[in-house]
């Protein structure tokens, strides 16, 4: 080998990499900004589970007990009611994720027989979430059950047992290819309304032709409409195809309307293209393309609850989750799919996919024609 020659290609590559200076950045600073925020915000732990409860007793026994799943901070009360039918509303909007509910006489099952039940229902979408919630629960009652044994020992012989009958709704086989297959749905239509954005306009800037389009009389409105509307029109050809492999291959349950899964990605796709769209504002290759979508996207899914759970990141992450499009597209599908969700249901993060599209549409073709003067 002639290290002679090696020296003045590796000296080229080196004054090729520091020069540019948007590629520098994307390689020094893009994967500390993913270490930081990433190593909090993806955890399979369950830090805070939101709690509705249905306490038909009202003793101080079911007190006792509600008292000693909130002390143990992992269970915050959102909710309560004798109601199981306003408890399952909120399981289905997702502003709890379980129901505990204490059947009347809990106390004196406890003192007479010795023997109480209690019901938990969880939102079983994420089987894992699920199962974990469940083992808190199961140890925090079983320390109760021995600590009231303790209390009653002078009355009556025996520690009690608490019998806890456990339910999954909307997942009951907790099978994790009905929690994850909408999710992945979601990245597939991520990948071609952000990164194929980012990527034709891009290569527009690389063959020159950009520039010719811009000194042309067509009007800027017109030549972003014609780059943006066919991959929008493509990634809903996707999201067909893809909710029919769902369905017939893995058996994905479809319990919502259709239609409505379609309106909300036709809002989510307006987002996931105006970002591919200011990208490329940004970017001069197809290179510096790739990376920023990349770092873009890593954020937005494992941010998005896809994998682990948002209740149980951090305080600030869970902020910061919620200007993440990906989340509430996600939320949408589980939602519709694997509940039977409605419009009603569903307002919420439907009515941010719509402001956040309109918002970033309008940042993203302002900067556009800014950088193309």
């Amino acid at each position: 080998m002639n290290f002679r020659v090696l020296k003045a290609l590796l000296r080229k590559e080196y004054l090729q990499i520091f020069r540019d200076k948007m590629m520098l950045r994307q390689m020094i600073i893009m994967p500390f900004i993913q270490l930081l925020l990433l190593a909090s915000a993806a955890t399979f732990e369950v830090k805070t589970a939101r709690m509705y409860l249905v306490d038909r007793d009202q003793s101080a026994a079911s007190r006792g007990l509600v008292d000693r799943l909130r002390a143990s901070g992992r269970f915050a009360v959102v909710g309560a009611s004798p109601s199981m039918d306003l408890a399952g509303n909120a399981l289905l909007s997702r502003d709890a994720g379980m129901i505990l509910g204490i059947p009347r006489d809990f106390e004196n099952d406890v003192v007479r027989t010795r023997t109480a039940k209690v019901q938990l229902v969880f939102n079983a979408e994420d089987g894992a979430l699920a199962g974990v919630t469940n083992s808190y629960v199961q140890q925090i009652i079983a320390a109760y059950s021995r600590d009231l044994g303790a209390s009653l020992r002078p009355m009556a012989a025996g520690s009690p047992s608490i019998d806890i009958r456990t339910r999954g709704w909307y997942n009951q086989a907790l099978d994790y290819k009905d929690y994850m297959i909408p999710g992945i749905l979601v990245q597939l239509l991520t990948v071609i309304g952000t990164l194929l954005t980012a990527m034709n306009i891009v290569r527009e800037k690389e063959l020159g032709t950009l520039d010719q389009l811009n000194v042309t009389p067509i009007p800027r409105s017109a030549f972003i409409a014609a780059k943006l509307i066919p991959l929008w029109t493509i990634a809903l050809v996707e999201l067909a195809i893809g909710l029919v492999v769902a369905r017939f291959v893995f058996d994905v349950p479809m319990r919502g309307s259709l239609l409505l899964i379609f309106f909300a990605a036709s809002l989510y796709l307006v987002v996931a293209l105006a970002i591919g769209l200011w990208i490329s504002t940004m970017a001069e290759t197809q290179q510096q393309a790739m990376f920023i979508t990349f770092f873009l996207i890593m954020i937005y899914l494992l941010m998005s609850g896809l994998f682990t759970p948002v209740r149980s990141m951090p305080n600030w992450a869970q902020w910061i989750a919620e200007v993440n499009p990906v989340k509430h597209i996600i939320a949408i599908m589980r939602a519709v799919l694997l509940k039977g969700a409605g419009i009603a249901d569903i307002a919420r993060p439907l009515s941010i996919l719509a402001f956040s599209g309109a918002l970033v549409l309008t940042l993203a073709v302002r900067q556009y024609a800014k950088t193309s003067r």
